[in-house]
């Protein structure tokens, strides 16, 4: 009796699951195995095909290597500055409220507002960044069109969009470790830098653990300023994974290309999120 009750709370979320999580996911993994026709509708079983063809494609394995790039460049910055921002709006001082709220805004503005921002910033005869490189004697940079720059650039951008909402994370993170342990520690003389290291930083951990999981998840699932800036280009230098799926679904009408990409990127982030729960769970302190 306690069972069917419990299956009749769990339903309505059973139900949702199953309609926006679960079925689409399946139907994935179908689709993945077939050819299909510009209606999505099946036609030709190929097997793994699919999947050969994506791993001997050069311009996926070019996909696959801009997206772990943009991993690398995004998720250190990310949380770097965030933590570093989030420290200094810890502090108690006055009118520090204001600049929380500065900090965290980036949080309120959405992907599309954000990347017609930078791609103001970006411009190449009136952006800001080349007005500063003209007025220092350098010559002016491309910093979407050029396939040196064009990833390093959408990285910077991300990195911006991403740290209010990491910011606002751990800054409730470092408000919730007790002020006792900090107490103690002025009283044996410790230092600012000493409590940061042998305090703050252990205590944090547990957060620092859950924005780094959240911030690789949702560097993959990258997609918005990508369209935004760029369109995957030049040369698909930025031609990220998800970027990937959607041009061979939308553009291509390849929809068994595009479901064995999306589910050699489910793979993907499976293996980074257990990476991290087995190795960077050693390092949390919980307490």
């Amino acid at each position: 009796m306690n069972a069917v009750k419990g299956l009749l709370f769990l339903s309505p979320s059973l139900l949702l699951f199953s309609i926006f999580l679960f079925y689409p996911m399946i139907r994935t993994i179908y689709l993945s195995f077939f050819l299909t026709n510009q209606a999505g509708a099946t036609t030709v079983f190929v097997g793994l095909q699919n999947y050969i063809d994506i791993f001997t494609s050069p311009i996926f394995m070019k996909s696959l290597k801009s997206t772990f790039l943009f991993v690398l460049f995004t998720l250190p910055g990310t949380i770097i500055i965030s933590l570093f921002l989030a420290v200094l709006a810890n502090e108690k001082l006055k009118g520090i409220a204001f600049f929380r709220m500065i900090f965290s805004s980036s949080m309120g503005v959405s992907v599309a507002a954000a990347s017609v921002f930078w791609l103001f910033l970006f411009h190449p005869s009136i952006g800001f960044f080349n007005k500063i490189l003209a007025t220092v004697g350098f010559d002016k940079i491309g910093w979407l069109t050029n396939p040196e720059w064009a990833l390093i650039s959408v990285s910077l951008s991300t990195v911006w969009m991403n740290i209010g909402f990491t910011f606002l994370i751990v800054l409730g993170g470092l408000q919730s470790i007790d002020s006792h342990l900090y107490e103690s520690a002025d009283i044996d003389g410790a230092g600012y830098f000493y409590k940061l290291r042998r305090i703050t930083i252990p205590v944090l951990s547990p957060t620092l653990f859950f924005v780094i999981t959240v911030s690789i998840i949702n560097a993959f699932q990258t997609f918005g300023q990508i369209d935004m800036l760029t369109k995957g280009g030049p040369s698909n230098e930025t031609n990220l994974i998800v970027y990937s799926i959607y041009r061979e679904a939308f553009v291509n009408y390849q929809y068994g290309i595009a479901s064995a990409q999306a589910v050699v990127l489910f793979i993907i982030i499976l293996i980074m999120t257990l990476i991290q729960f087995k190795f960077g769970e050693r390092k949390v302190h919980y307490q």
